[in-house]
C-alpha cells in the first residue's frame, strides 16, 4: 500500500452505511506478504483458544458457521486459535452490546462505532481494552498497513481503543433506485439535481406501482431526512453538538436548530404526507436493501461510494442505479465510524490482537471474512474478479465488509470496476475533510447529561427525520434537549475540540 495512503486519512462511505452499506488503494498482499504476516504472528500459544468476534448484521447470513470453520483452519495453524463469528442484527445491536459488555459474557473482538454504537461511552465505562501495547507487541503488520495517522484517530485521552477498517472514507449521499422501474417509466436521472427534484419520481411510482413504497429507510435509525444533512454536517458521532461548516470551522452548534436539519425534516414530512414514504417507516426494523429484495420498495436514501450500485445489487438481487446529490465529505466519524476493538471481557487480549492483525495483512483471512468461501459463495472469473457460482442467485454469506479489516485485500465482484480500489482511493483523496477528522469526544465529564439528551433524541429524531412527526415539534424537541443539558454538552465538546485543535495543528 502506498506510503501516501498510510499518511492520509484516505478511507469511509458505510456508511454509514452503513451500510447498509459499504466496502472499500488498492493494496494487495502477495503470498510472500501472507507468509511474513504469518511468521510475525506465530507466538508460542501453548493452549488453544476460541476468539469470539461480534459484528453488525444487515443481511442474511445462514452460512456464518461454515465461514467461521474455514477461518479457523487458518488461525488454528498460525496462532493456535479458532474463531467464532457472532452476527447481531442492527436493530438489536446497541442493546445486545450493552448487555454483553455489562456482564461477564466472553467477547474478544467487537465492531466499535461512534455512529452505530456508543464508542465514547464504552471507553468511559472501561469496557474496551487500550490497544497501544498490544499493537506494539502483536500488531506490526496492522500498523504498517493502516498507518498510525488513522489509528490515532480513535484515541481518547491519549490511548488507542479501536482500529479503523480500511475502506472508503468520506461519503457522498444520494438516492438508490430499482433500475427496472427507472427504465420502465423512463425516469430521466439527469434532471435530479436536488432532493426536491425527487418529487415527480416518487409520484410516478406511487401512481403506477400500488403496494410498492416509493421511498423507505436505509436502516431503522437512518431515515430519508438523516441522509440529507449527514452529507454536509459533521455530526461528531452523537448529533449532540455538531460542525455545521465542517470544512472551514470547528464551531460547535446545535444540529436541531440548523437550517440543514430544518430543511431536511420539512421535505421528509412533505413526502410522508404525499404517501411517498413507507407508512410504518418509524417503527420498521427492516433495512432498505431487504425491502427492495422483498419487492416492497423502490428506493432509499443512503451514503455512497464508488461501486455502491453493484454492492447493493449483490445484496438485493436487483439491478440498482444511484444519483449522488452531495460531494464526498470526510467527517470525524469517518475513522471511528467502524472500528474493531478488544473488550475487557476478553480472556486472551493478545490472541485477539493476533487475529486482528491477520484481518489486515492476510489476504485469505480478509476474503473469508468479507466474501465467504470460494466455490460456495463465489467463484473466480479472473485473478481478482469473482462472481456467484452457477445456479446461485444470491450468496448465503452477505457480510458488510466495510465493517472490519482491510477491504483493499479483497476480490472484486464482477460488474464492479476492476480498478475499484484505485477509484476508492481517489474518492477518499478528493473528499472535503472536516476540521474534526481525528477528534473523538470524551463523554465522561457530561455522561449524565448525554444519557438524558440521548433519551430525548430517541423520542423525536427518527419521527422527525422519517416525516412521521410534524416539524413543528422541533421547538419542543429542542426545549427538552436544553433541559436535559445540551448546552453543557456543547460547551464541553467545544472546550475539548479547541484543545485538540491546538495540539493537532488544525
Amino acid at each position: 500500500m502506498e506510503k501516501k495512503w498510510k499518511r492520509a486519512s484516505g478511507l469511509l462511505s458505510v456508511v454509514l452505511a452503513t451500510s447498509t452499506l459499504l466496502s472499500a488503494c488498492g493494496s494487495s498482499t502477495s503470498d510472500d506478504g501472507n507468509k511474513a504476516a504469518t511468521d510475525s504472528a506465530k507466538p508460542a500459544n501453548s493452549k488453544p483458544y476460541e476468539i469470539t468476534m461480534a459484528y453488525i448484521q444487515l443481511n442474511d447470513m445462514p452460512d456464518t458457521n461454515l465461514v467461521a470453520e474455514a477461518i479457523s483452519k487458518i488461525t488454528k495453524e498460525k496462532i493456535n486459535a479458532t474463531v467464532k463469528l457472532v452476527p447481531i442484527s442492527i436493530s438489536a445491536w446497541t442493546q445486545q452490546m450493552n448487555l454483553m459488555l455489562a456482564g461477564s459474557e466472553k467477547l474478544d473482538l467487537m465492531v466499535s462505532s461512534s455512529i452505530i454504537g456508543n464508542f465514547g461511552s464504552q471507553v468511559a465505562k472501561g469496557q474496551l481494552e487500550p490497544l497501544d501495547d498490544l499493537l506494539k507487541k502483536h500488531g506490526k503488520g496492522l500498523v504498517d498497513t493502516v498507518g498510525m495517522d488513522l489509528i490515532n484517530g480513535s484515541k481518547i485521552d491519549g490511548k488507542v481503543y479501536g482500529v479503523p477498517s480500511l475502506r472508503d472514507i468520506g461519503s457522498d449521499n444520494g438516492i438508490i433506485m430499482r433500475k427496472d422501474l427507472v427504465d420502465k417509466y423512463k425516469i430521466d436521472l439527469s434532471k435530479i439535481k436536488t432532493w426536491a427534484d425527487l418529487d415527480p419520481v416518487f409520484q410516478t411510482i406511487k401512481e403506477n406501482e400500488p403496494g410498492l413504497a416509493p421511498l423507505v429507510q436505509q436502516t431503522n435509525n437512518n431515515m430519508p431526512g438523516t441522509n440529507m444533512y449527514n452529507s454536509i454536517v459533521d455530526t461528531l458521532g452523537d448529533n449532540l453538538g455538531v460542525l455545521a461548516d465542517p470544512g472551514n470551522s470547528t464551531k460547535i452548534v446545535n444540529l436541531f436548530e440548523t437550517k440543514e436539519f430544518t430543511d431536511a425534516v420539512a421535505l421528509a414530512r412533505k413526502w410522508y404526507q404525499a404517501g411517498y414514504i413507507l407508512k410504518d417507516i418509524a417503527t420498521s426494523q427492516e433495512t432498505g436493501v431487504n425491502l427492495v429484495k422483498a419487492g416492497k420498495a423502490f428506493s432509499y436514501t443512503s451514503n455512497m461510494k464508488p461501486g455502491f450500485e453493484q454492492q447493493e445489487k449483490n445484496l438485493s438481487g436487483k439491478d440498482m442505479v444511484a444519483v449522488r446529490l452531495t460531494k464526498p465529505l470526510q467527517t470525524s466519524v469517518s475513522i471511528t465510524g467502524f472500528m474493531m476493538s478488544i473488550t475487557k471481557n476478553s480472556q486472551d487480549p493478545e490472541r485477539a490482537m493476533q487475529f486482528l492483525n491477520m484481518m489486515y495483512t492476510d489476504k485469505d483471512i480478509a476474503n473469508l471474512v468479507s466474501l465467504g468461501i470460494e466455490g460456495k459463495h463465489y467463484v473466480k472469473k479472473a485473478d481478482n474478479i469473482i462472481t456467484l457460482p452457477d445456479g446461485v442467485k444470491q450468496s448465503g454469506y452477505q457480510f458488510n465488509q466495510w465493517e472490519v479489516g482491510n477491504n483493499f485485500l479483497t476480490y472484486v465482484w464482477e460488474g464492479t470496476d476492476p480498478k475499484i480500489w484505485d477509484l476508492t482511493k481517489a474518492h477518499n483523496d478528493k473528499a472535503i475533510k472536516s476540521k474534526a477528522v481525528g477528534f473523538t469526544f470524551n463523554v465522561d465529564p457530561v455522561k449524565t447529561e448525554l444519557a438524558a439528551a440521548t433519551n430525548v433524541i430517541n423520542q423525536y429524531k427518527v419521527g422527525l427525520e422519517s416525516g412521521t412527526l410534524d416539524p413543528a415539534l422541533t421547538a419542543e424537541f429542542n426545549a427538552k434537549l436544553k433541559t436535559a443539558g445540551l448546552d453543557k454538552i456543547i460547551a464541553e465538546k467545544q472546550k475539548q475540540i479547541d484543545a485538540w485543535a491546538k495540539t493537532a495543528g488544525k
